[in-house]
């Protein structure tokens, strides 16, 4: 049986031609044989409420042996439902196999026949040579990809049968496998087709909710587009309002500078005229002086009037010094203050190209983000459209599906009738073969009547001018049933024509290929084989015929009251 399932399991998964799942019966029965074999001579360990009798003792052998298994065993441990060490079992199968490994994982199993003996019997199917032959054919298990889902999967209260019926082919199976295939392809197009339906269900929710979260995020980037488009132009405003105000400040700072450098100037020249003039009336004192030294022997009163001319002079260069020097602090401060000014003008300048260049960043960054906004805006517009475009399309495919599964549900409702005209048509086949049975033994019966037909009555032609008209009477009350006819007519009785009868004489039930007619050897009428199947021999002929009901209730009545 381990041989017969892998070999179905295989021949079957690649005629499938896909992955495999738990639902899958010849899969179902592979781990059902193998977990027989597993069974077979298992020791029976006595616990202190109940014998234990479980194979996830050698399995979780495994994992000594081999490190690679830890991983798999692990897994095992950590599923949530699995109560008893026989669901435990049967979920480290199915991850074995979903892993490729188990023929791997056994045959480390097998080779240690002394660990073994803790768990198996000495006959057990794991210490034969057979366990070996089985752990070679799982390596053709390989070419298999199987999913399977053992988490949510009720793996301790599964009962394990075998199910024998997958393995025995007889002829109707074999006729039908064409027939099969078709209706496999049907229900794997019907599958797929759903498969796909739900698919593109799930694209086009997915596809509405991004459509959703894109007319959200584009209403938002408009919202933010606006935002930004008013921020530009108040800063524009703002950038245009100080430029005019930069301006009108480098105007008046201007008008100042050239104000301060007018009466600077005017300053300058009154202080050079000023100066001028004191210098040459000193020169003129000086002169008049060296002028008077040299008549200073004339008198002592014009020296006197001298001394006094150099005394006012004195004081008028005394004076004249001090008002220069006041003139010099004047200019002094002139320029300290035209510095000054400068400084700050040249401060306020700076101040004013720091903010008109903050400014400028500012509005390159915001045209700048505007933009990338714009751009944004406008690969979320193509965006959308292909995304209507690939929703359009998927509506268009979901619509061509949809009407491909209206026609496989019209087919599956053909297949579905051609399926109960099969089984009417079986149904009649069986009668008619029935019929052709019943026909084909009643010819050969008639076949061996008519050759006796045949010797009697050239016995008959041979003792015919011997014998009297009371011997041929004798003669005739013992022959074969087809004589009864003759009698019948010697007698008035009517043999009744096969095509003058549609329904049995006694049970009134139409004739058909499978009630076939019958004729009764005593009064010639037609009935069904339930309403004449009785023989009885008769004074036409001493062999037992077939009679009717009737003839043979009246018989056998005229048989006990000894009537002639």
């Amino acid at each position: 049986m381990a041989k017969l399932s892998i070999k179905g399991l295989i021949e079957s998964a690649l005629s499938f031609g896909r992955t495999l799942d738990s639902d899958y019966p010849p899969l179902q029965q592979f781990f059902v044989v193998m977990e027989h074999c597993l069974k077979h001579g298992l020791k029976v360990r006595k616990s202190f409420l109940s014998y234990n009798k479980t194979i996830w003792g050698p399995l979780e052998l495994v994992e000594k042996l081999y490190p690679e298994a830890e991983e798999i065993g692990a897994s095992v441990r950590d599923l949530p439902g699995l109560k008893t060490p026989l669901g435990r079992a049967r979920a480290w199968l199915r991850l074995a196999l979903m892993q490729k490994k188990m023929a791997d994982y056994l045959r480390c199993l097998i080779i240690q026949r002394d660990l073994l003996s803790e768990f198996y019997e000495y006959h057990a199917l794991m210490m034969e040579e057979e366990g070996a032959v089985i752990v070679g054919l799982l390596v053709g298990l390989n070419v298999i990809d199987a999913n399977l889902c053992v988490k949510g999967e009720d793996l301790d209260s599964q009962v394990g049968v075998i199910d024998f019926s997958m393995y025995l082919k007889n002829e109707e199976d074999i006729g039908n496998k064409e027939r099969n295939v078709q209706i496999a392809a049907i229900l794997d197009q019907k599958n797929y087709v759903e498969e796909l339906n739900r698919q593109l269900n799930s694209t086009v929710s997915s596809l509405h909710s991004r459509v959703d979260s894109l007319e959200k995020s584009n209403t938002k980037l408009i919202e933010e587009l606006a935002i930004a488009k008013n921020n530009i132009i108040k800063l524009q405003e703002e950038n245009h309002q100080l430029r005019s105000e930069n301006k009108l400040i480098l105007m008046k700072t201007q008008q100042h500078l050239e104000v301060t450098k007018v009466d600077v100037e005017t300053e300058l020249q009154t202080y050079k005229h000023s100066r001028q003039g004191l210098d040459e009336m000193y020169n003129e004192a000086r002169r008049q002086l060296r002028d008077e030294s040299q008549l200073r022997q004339g008198s002592e009163d014009g020296l006197k009037e001298k001394n006094e001319i150099i005394a006012r002079l004195e004081e008028k260069t005394s004076k004249i010094t001090a008002a220069m020097r006041q003139l010099e602090q004047r200019l002094q401060q002139a320029e300290k203050a035209q510095m000054d000014t400068e400084d700050e003008d040249k401060k306020y300048l700076q101040e004013c190209q720091s903010k008109f260049d903050s400014l400028q960043k500012q509005i390159s960054q915001k045209e700048k983000q505007l933009v990338q906004l714009e751009t944004d805006l406008k690969i979320e517009k193509e965006w959308r459209q292909t995304l209507q475009e690939d929703l359009q399309k998927e509506k268009d495919a979901l619509s061509h599906l949809r009407n491909e599964t209206q026609q496989i549900i019209s087919l599956k409702k053909e297949f579905l009738n051609l399926q109960d005209e099969n089984q009417q048509l079986k149904k009649i086949y069986h009668e008619q073969e029935q019929a052709l049975q019943e026909l084909g033994n009643k010819l050969s019966e008639s076949k061996l009547k008519i050759e006796d037909i045949k010797e009697a009555n050239k016995a008959l032609q041979e003792k015919i001018e011997y014998v009297s008209t009371s011997m041929i009477d004798d003669f005739l009350l013992h022959k074969l049933p087809i004589l009864c006819i003759l009698k019948c007519y010697v007698k008035g009785l009517v043999w009744l024509k096969d095509k003058e009868a549609t329904h049995c004489k006694l049970c009134e039930k139409e004739f058909s290929l499978s009630k076939r007619k019958h004729h009764c050897r005593n009064c010639g009428e037609i009935f069904c084989n339930a309403c004449s199947d009785n023989e009885l021999p008769l004074p036409s002929s001493p062999k037992p015929v077939r009679v009717c009901d009737s003839c043979h209730a009246l018989l056998i009545q005229r048989c006990s009251s000894n009537l002639p």
